[in-house]
């Protein structure tokens, strides 16, 4: 439930703190006040589209911010416990809008992304407004609504599974027959690969390649190399010796400074692995060969393999993953026969599965679609629209070959505002007032389908008075009963009928227009809903029918 709402610097309102209780709180004031700006604000809250031009003009930032109390929504708790930004109870959102159109947003404190923001609010708040109203005229709007009465989660799962599955299966099959005719991609297949066996191409025999090529074509003068290191560390001054005569002078002083034995075994070292690489180096020359024809097979096979990295358009190193790739492909065609034949089998079952799946489906928004019109139409009754009808047609949108995830049909919602009138789309016949009811009704009859624990409605009661305004703010106070209700208002009737008042006003302050909101007490409400009835000049008779109003309202 929203407990506090904060608005600073937000279109004409400097600052306003507005508390909020359970039940339905109503907010009027006279046109172009700002009364909407509360239900904008909310919707900044709930993730809107950044808005420079919500930014008090003069100010550098709006700042906006919803204090909610969790009691009564234990999936934003637990949507909050899984994000890992729960705070005990209770759940902080807040946005800031710059003038230059960037904004940021917090959860309890701790930044956030708008789509986090977004997620959040959908379990927090349900804003009804005119941009809401019209998207009830879509038929995938009232599909969802249907859907949403007849609380059917796991029959809309199931046909959306088996629809996503023989589209997959068909995926694969088209796949497969895409590749043309079998036999001919086959032999295609096994020639090239033929040619890439031919040559050892795994990225350790090509870089061995490579350095075998390396050796062989600079042969002789490795071979000289090596020769005349041999004659300089190995001749008659060899090095060796020279370390051993050392070695031995420096043995018979080590008895006067102890530290030349650190020098001696650090030159016996030198000697071993002077040992070695002299060893090492007799090996290399040995095994070094200046055979041109060995030369020649080197290179004619790395011709080869730059032959096939040309044709097959990738460097030499990407050779053994492409015959891989190849050969694997090879062995998926090796039984494409017998794989089709399970495609079209697995295929045909898929359909079965979703043709039942759908059937289910469908009955189960046939039986919600009576329930759903003689609820909605009893209501629109009440609400001003007496002799009119209500009713949900459904219209087939897919055959039986043509599996679509959300069903067979959709709906759509049909109504005739006057007796004697044919039933028409409620799209095409529904004009702002009657629309504005049939929204509530539809709201009223479907409560408790989603667990939104609040409801802001903005100018529900638009084109609408007397006798049906009075039903209007009736049903609201109803739903104010099991749910949080806030209303924008510009009907008498509707404002008496709320648990708390608010008035928005506006004023010019020091050359700039400003909006001020005011909570009512008992004396307050009664001026406000008088003003109201009665325009400007508020008489003794419209504040005697104000508190008429109000009584009766209780």
């Amino acid at each position: 439930m929203l407990s506090r709402l904060s608005i600073r610097d937000f279109a004409v309102v400097a600052h306003a703190e507005l508390e909020f209780g359970a039940g339905l709180t109503v907010v009027s004031g006279e046109t172009g006040a700002g009364k909407s700006l509360l239900v904008d604000a909310l919707g900044f809250l709930c993730g809107a589209r950044a808005d420079a031009g919500a930014v008090r003009h003069g100010a550098g930032r709006a700042e906006l911010e919803a204090d909610f109390s969790l009691a009564d929504c234990p999936a934003a708790l637990a949507w909050l416990r899984e994000s890992e930004l729960d705070d005990g109870g209770a759940c902080q959102l807040r946005r800031t809008l710059r003038a230059d159109g960037g904004s940021r947003a917090w959860i309890n404190g701790r930044g956030a992304s708008l789509a986090q923001l977004a997620e959040l609010a959908g379990l927090l708040v349900e804003i009804h407004g005119q941009h809401e109203q019209q998207a009830l005229l879509s038929r995938a709007t009232q599909t969802g609504l249907l859907d949403g009465f007849a609380r059917h989660p796991e029959l809309l799962a199931a046909v959306r599974e088996t629809a996503l599955r023989w589209r997959g299966l068909r995926d694969a099959r088209d796949a497969l027959l895409g590749r043309g005719d079998v036999g001919e991609r086959k032999a295609w297949l096994q020639h090239q690969l033929d040619e890439l066996q031919a040559e050892t191409l795994d990225p350790g025999a090509l870089a061995e390649l490579d350095a075998s090529h390396r050796r062989h074509a600079h042969a002789a003068s490795l071979i000289a190399a090596c020769e005349h290191a041999l004659e300089q560390l190995g001749g008659e001054q060899a090095l060796a010796a020279q370390l051993q005569q050392v070695r031995s002078g420096l043995l018979r002083e080590a008895g006067n400074e102890p530290r030349l034995h650190e020098v001696e075994a650090m030159l016996d070292s030198a000697a071993i692995e002077l040992d070695e690489a002299l060893g090492l180096l007799a090996r290399i020359r040995d095994d070094l060969d200046l055979d041109p024809a060995v030369l020649q097979q080197i290179e004619a096979r790395l011709v080869r393999v730059q032959d096939l990295a040309r044709k097959h358009r990738i460097a030499p190193a990407g050779l053994s993953a492409h015959r891989d790739a190849l050969a694997a492909e090879l062995e998926s065609l090796a039984d494409a026969d017998a794989r089709l034949l399970a495609l079209d089998r697995d295929i045909a079952l898929a359909l079965a599965d979703w043709n039942a799946a759908a059937s289910a489906l469908t009955g189960s928004r046939r039986k919600a679609g009576d329930a759903l019109a003689q609820s909605v139409q009893a209501l629109i009754a009440e609400l001003g629209m007496g002799g009119g009808r209500f009713e949900v047609e459904l219209e087939t949108v897919a055959d039986s070959r043509s599996p679509q995830a959300n069903g067979a049909e959709r709906a759509e919602f049909l109504v005739s505002a006057n007796a004697g009138q044919l039933p028409r789309p409620l799209r095409k016949v529904a004009s702002g007032g009657e629309l504005s009811r049939i929204s509530l009704a539809i709201e009223v009859a479907t409560l408790g389908v989603d667990a939104v624990p609040t409801m802001v409605f903005d100018e529900v009661d638009s084109g609408i008075g007397g006798a049906v305004a009075a039903a209007v703010g009736a049903r609201l106070r109803a739903l104010g009963e099991t749910r949080q209700v806030l209303c924008v208002t510009h009907q008498p009737q509707v404002a008496a009928a709320g648990h708390a008042h608010y008035r928005v006003s506006k004023a010019a302050r020091d050359g700039m227009t400003q909006s001020s909101v005011q909570v009512l007490d008992a004396d307050g409400r009664v001026g406000e809903i008088a003003r109201m009835l009665g325009g400007a000049r508020v008489t003794t008779e419209a504040q005697a029918a104000a508190r008429t109003l109000l009584v009766e309202s209780r």
